[in-house]
């Protein structure tokens, strides 16, 4: 199974504002994550970023994928192919059945995967925006982690994507 990290973050690496706000990533952006998604047919996502996830209209074109919600509580999940998991290798372990698995988000969330090494590929999507607080990419984790670039590419006339390959 290869484990994909993907998100978007502004140039200073923050993946929401303090509010959770994300309304500044691009139609593009969504598009090339949501393709992505669905390719994979599975999901990962830290339980903050599931409540943020599930109310934006956009997140109906997930209706068939699997989606596992990483968290140290018990909650409830809006549909029968979403599952609660206590660490990354019990979420891991819920799509053992897929090729690729996405992993999207939170901070924390990232962070956890790649301190238990558990990450292959990295898609990071670059906005033309500058936030002066956030959320970032990775948050309160003690690791390190090198990278291998393996492709870039222009998605609109301001927004890149980077794609690494996790040396292990």
């Amino acid at each position: 199974m290869k484990v994909i990290l993907y998100m978007a973050i502004s140039l200073n690496g923050m993946i929401a504002k303090s509010d959770d706000d994300t309304s500044w990533i691009s139609k593009e952006e969504w598009d090339s994550y949501s393709l992505a998604v669905r390719n994979a047919g599975c999901l990962i996502v830290g339980h903050r970023t599931y409540n943020i996830l599930t109310k934006q209209p956009e997140f109906s074109e997930f209706k068939d994928v699997k989606l596992v919600v990483v968290s140290q509580k018990d909650f409830q999940t809006l549909a029968s192919n979403h599952l609660v998991a206590h660490s990354p290798k019990a979420a891991l372990k819920l799509l053992s059945n897929f090729e690729q698995v996405i992993v999207a988000g939170g901070g924390m969330l990232n962070a956890s995967f790649l301190e238990e090494n558990l990450v292959d590929e990295i898609f990071i999507d670059i906005e033309p925006i500058i936030l002066g607080k956030g959320i970032s990419l990775f948050r309160d984790k003690d690791f390190e982690c090198n990278l291998k670039l393996v492709g870039q590419k222009k998605m609109s006339d301001s927004e890149v994507q980077l794609h690494y390959k996790v040396i292990k």
